[in-house]
């Protein structure tokens, strides 16, 4: 007898996919701390910080409606394991340069940007490949599966990664994560998917027409796209530019950083825990909620710098992203057609993230001249703000679930 909650872990395809995921998310938790402090050991300004974040996101976004077709097109499993050597490759070479002390900001931001193409390319494959390893039924377990997975290693990936960066340096760290991506792409080349179908003579052009016909005409879908548009823009421009900073600064030092990072993962733990046993109905009701609640760490830096607060507001983070997580896959795995997923997630990408750069950007100048703590308090009131005036929409409050049995599967 399999439970529902383990059910998914039967199919050959679906592990494999849960064991590159694991590997991938070993290394890709520690870059973001690793690059972080990297960048600072090179330039000691949250300026520069934000230009080579800037450098990942601007190709990410850019290229993701390329990288929808192409997964439609070519069969997602394909081209996550093609992104995965490429930001494989491109990782190495940055811990290559800042192991060695050759490191310049410059190198850096093309290196970051060939991650930020390759990253465009897997984003909507990976977002639309799991409703082709798991019968549809347990859609569920399986996404929790994936996030729990990822929270459980985040609760100690960022910890490892600034013990790295304070006992041998950042280059370390992101050299593992180069190394991780190429085992990623060793394990999906395992998997068997039947190539996809596409009409004889259509073209990339008609593809991506018909995805944004799609797009616009779903108004749940572009609700929360577009609330996330600032959403994004303003966590990663407030908490991962101005964090590492305003940690460096004060009494959090890096490991202090690294444990809000840990917290905020195990909050998303929990919230799997709990989403393995109970369906989520009406799951962008329950989504945004906790998208709100995205907004407490930010709140609680701008306020104090008591590690305390900062980790209690960061676990509730993690359990809500955590809940935002399984709605918003489930609400497009159950109600957007097979085979226009990756292009719906492209558009979904592209939307949420075209901002990204523009927060990044102007984080640094920002907290220049009006102060990192008011600038990053402003910025979680506003996040939170935005994603509570989602939920006055009918269609974002109200999108059921699709009616499958949830509470048990079996052999």
């Amino acid at each position: 007898m399999t439970t529902g909650a383990l059910a998914p872990l039967r199919e050959r395809n679906f592990r494999l996919y849960f064991a590159s995921r694991i590997v991938n998310l070993l290394g890709a938790l520690m870059a973001p701390v690793a690059l972080a402090f990297a960048v600072l050991q090179i330039s000691d300004s949250p300026t520069a910080l934000g230009v080579v974040l800037a450098a990942h996101s601007i190709p990410m976004v850019v290229f993701l409606l390329v990288g929808g077709v192409l997964a439609d097109r070519f069969g997602r499993t394909l081209v996550i394991q093609t992104s995965n050597v490429v930001a494989g490759f491109s990782q190495l070479a940055i811990a290559t340069l800042v192991i060695t002390g050759q490191a310049q900001i410059w190198h850096v931001v093309v290196l970051t940007a060939v991650n930020g193409v390759a990253a465009a390319a897997a984003l909507p494959a990976l977002a639309g490949v799991l409703p082709q390893l798991v019968p549809r039924a347990q859609l569920q377990p399986a996404n929790v599966l994936v996030s729990m997975a990822g929270g459980a290693l985040a609760v100690a990936g960022p910890t490892v990664s600034s013990l790295l960066v304070v006992g041998v340096g950042p280059g370390w760290a992101l050299g593992v994560d180069g190394v991780t991506y190429l085992g990623a792409a060793a394990l999906l080349s395992c998997i068997e998917l039947p190539r996809p179908v596409r009409a004889a003579g259509s073209s990339a052009v008609a593809d991506l027409r018909e995805g944004w016909t799609y797009f616009r005409s779903t108004p749940w879908l572009w609700i929360v796209v577009l609330a996330f548009s600032m959403i994004c823009a303003v966590h990663q421009g407030g908490f991962f530019t101005l964090g590492p900073a305003l940690a460096k600064g004060s009494a959090l030092g890096e490991r202090g950083w690294g444990l809000i990072l840990s917290a905020e993962a195990l909050g998303l733990l929990v919230a799997g825990l709990v989403l393995l046993r109970v369906r989520l109905e009406r799951p962008l009701f329950w989504g945004m909620l906790g998208t709100a609640v995205y907004g407490a760490p930010l709140i609680a830096l701008g306020l104090t710098d008591d590690l305390g607060i900062a980790l209690l507001a960061a676990l509730g983070a993690g359990a809500g992203i955590g809940v935002f997580e399984l709605a918003w896959n489930l609400a497009m795995q159950e109600n957007v057609p097979a085979d226009m997923l990756s292009r719906a997630f492209s558009y979904d990408a592209l939307g949420s993230f075209a901002a990204i750069p523009l927060g990044q950007l102007m984080a640094g100048p920002l907290a220049v001249a009006f102060g990192l703590r008011p600038v990053m308090l402003v910025a979680g009131l506003l996040l939170t703000g935005v994603a509570l005036l989602t939920l006055l929409s009918p269609a974002v409050r109200t999108l059921p679930r699709a009616r499958t049995d949830f509470s048990m599967v079996q052999k």
